[in-house]
């Protein structure tokens, strides 16, 4: 499938930090520390993406990935606050199950997955880990989960059929 570009302004995104480790590097005076972290963003309305910041500052590595996250962006089907159908997505040891839930249900997910889905723009959701819940292989399994979902007139469309025999036929 090929990868299409998304464009949205800077001021619609809200980032969300999911995750932040220290990391080291032994060198040989020692260990020399920096942190590394994971990103979300989206525009709450069907646009969502991640990226991944290392630097010797948490600030500066949580800028570095808001910028990666804003090159990952990818486009959601997201019908009356829900998703359209269910689907699986898994990276990795990380294996996610989507499903959609009926208006008030909320989103019903953890850790990783709540700030995807969120930044999507997802309201009624009923998502599980099904594997590692490891946040970097987690979120590269929603996000597979979420490329999956095919919204109702795209479907329609790619059947030669009407909208209503996709959901009557």
């Amino acid at each position: 499938m090929a990868k299409k570009t998304i464009r949205v302004s800077n001021d619609d995104l809200k980032h969300r930090v999911v995750a932040i480790k220290r990391v080291a590097k032994v060198v040989k005076g020692g260990r020399r520390f920096s942190f590394a972290a994971i990103v979300v963003v989206g525009n709450e309305n069907g646009i969502v993406g991640y990226g991944l910041g290392k630097a010797a500052e948490v600030t500066d590595a949580i800028t570095k990935g808001i910028e990666d996250a804003k090159k990952n962006l990818i486009e959601v089907p997201v019908i009356k606050g829900t998703i359209p159908h269910d689907v699986y997505g898994k990276y990795d040891g990380s294996r996610v199950m989507l499903r959609p839930a009926s208006d008030g249900t909320g989103v019903i997910a953890g850790g990783a997955m709540r700030a995807v889905l969120e930044s999507a723009g997802i309201h009624n959701v009923l998502a599980k880990a099904l594997g590692s819940t490891n946040p970097h292989n987690a979120i590269k399994a929603t996000f597979d989960a979420l490329m999956k979902l095919r919204a109702p007139h795209v479907v329609a469309m790619h059947r030669g059929v009407t909208l209503d025999k996709v959901f009557n036929g």
